[in-house]
């Protein structure tokens, strides 16, 4: 009854006036009251202040400074191997998977198509078909920078009016095509895994969406699509950014949607639907060809050891017993351990 009850007001409830007017008390600077709503709001969501560069509530001028906070290096370690993809941001996993036929899992029983998705962008559309998406949904307790899966080069930017639903579990359990409907961010990169799309979603509250390249995106929402092209790598102008690196931030908070293009990557094998995230744990990684077993001749000897000889080997060997073998014989042994490949 409750749950209905909270989806009607989302129909209801006036939500760009009301993001509106939380994006503006956000902002606001009003001393012991800023200090009083984040303490407040630390209690009432049980936020780890301890990661934070800055712990102390008193040292944030607005809500905005404190939701939007920096964590102190060393805290989100970046994975190194340079096969694997990290995580972009904190979160929940709340959807992953194939694109099948087209189409992104929201929640049970609904589906929403990538062209909805990227506001009917045909073109784009393609470069992920029978890719892999996943959806990592940041909870207001949780730490609102976004950053890289891996390292690439920026080359589009789309913002996508839209609705300003919220997009918490509840939501996108009952509001169909809700990633779709909602305002958003498209950020296109060119990587080394092939292109790699982050979309930022907006919802109700959500003050604003920054980039680290062009600042604030959204507000101001002007009902229109507009797109920004950049230069490819090695030219003047190209946005690069490293795996882990910083890339945007909600104003209070939402959710990010990567998209990866059909390849050789393969999500960890530890994650799951409802996922605790952390930026920079392993995410996806290249997918390791099996090696084919190694089939001997039939009647082919082996050592005492277990190792296997060829028979060209073994035919090198065919030395009388009381025949001394010359240094070239002993090295072409199969007990001298071959160097690795």
């Amino acid at each position: 009854m409750l749950d209905n009850i909270k989806i009607k007001l989302q129909y209801w409830l006036p939500k760009i006036w009301l993001t509106r007017l939380a994006g503006w008390g956000a902002n606001q600077r009003a001393g012991k009251l800023t200090k009083l709503v984040i303490d407040l709001f630390v209690r009432q969501y049980g936020v780890n202040m301890q990661e934070a560069q800055q712990p102390d509530t008193a040292s944030y001028r607005t809500f905005n400074e404190f939701f939007a906070r920096p964590l102190r290096p060393g805290v989100r370690p970046i994975d190194p191997h340079a096969h694997r993809l990290v995580q972009p941001a904190d979160g929940v996993l709340s959807q992953f998977g194939p694109i099948t036929e087209g189409k992104l899992i929201q929640a049970k029983n609904h589906n929403y198509t990538l062209e909805a998705l990227l506001a009917g962008n045909y073109v784009m559309a393609e470069k992920f078909r029978d890719g892999l998406f996943a959806t990592i949904y940041l909870s207001p307790r949780d730490y609102h920078r976004l950053h890289m899966p891996c390292d690439g080069v920026l080359r589009e930017m789309i913002y996508v009016p839209g609705e300003l639903f919220s997009v918490n579990l509840l939501t996108a359990d009952h509001v169909p095509n809700l990633f779709a409907r909602n305002e958003r961010v498209i950020c296109l990169f060119d990587t080394e895994f092939g292109p790699l799309a982050q979309i930022l979603v907006g919802a109700t509250i959500v003050g604003s969406i920054e980039t680290v390249w062009s600042g604030v995106v959204t507000p101001p929402r002007e009902g229109i699509i507009k797109r920004w092209t950049y230069p490819q790598a090695g030219e003047e102008g190209a946005v690069v950014l490293a795996k882990g690196e910083e890339m945007g931030r909600f104003n209070l908070g939402s959710t990010v949607i990567n998209l990866f293009s059909a390849g050789d990557l393969q999500f960890s094998a530890h994650l799951n639907t409802m996922s605790v995230t952390r930026v920079g744990e392993p995410f996806a990684e290249v997918r390791q060809e099996e090696q084919a077993p190694v089939v001997f001749p039939e009647g082919t000897e082996l050592e005492e050891s277990g190792a296997a000889q060829s028979p060209a080997i073994a035919a090198s060997e065919s030395v009388p017993a009381n025949e001394p073998k010359t240094a070239a014989e002993t090295s072409g042994q199969t007990g001298h351990k071959p160097d690795a490949p």
